[in-house]
C-alpha cells in the first residue's frame, strides 16, 4: 500500500502507528494510516485484516500533594 521511501511500517509491525496519515477525521475520532490501519482517538486500532487492537493509553500516575 505504502509508496513512501523509505516505506512506512507494515500493519503487522510493532511500530505500525508510525505510518503516515492518509485521512484524518478528528471530528469522527479516527485516522487512516498509509499501511491500512484505522487508528482511533482512544488509541484503539483496526488492522486491515479485521484484527482489533484494544485501546492502549498509558496509565496516568497519581500525584500526591503534601503540605509543607
Amino acid at each position: 500500500m505504502c509508496q513512501h521511501q523509505p516505506a512506512c511500517p507494515t500493519a503487522d509491525s510493532a511500530d505500525r502507528e508510525a505510518a503516515l496519515l492518509v485521512a484524518f477525521h478528528p471530528e469522527q475520532g479516527w485516522s487512516l494510516l498509509c499501511n491500512g490501519v484505522l487508528l482511533f482517538e482512544d488509541t484503539g486500532e483496526l488492522l486491515p485484516d479485521g484484527q482489533i487492537i484494544a485501546p492502549h493509553r498509558p496509565l496516568g500516575t497519581d500525584s500526591v500533594v503534601r503540605a509543607a
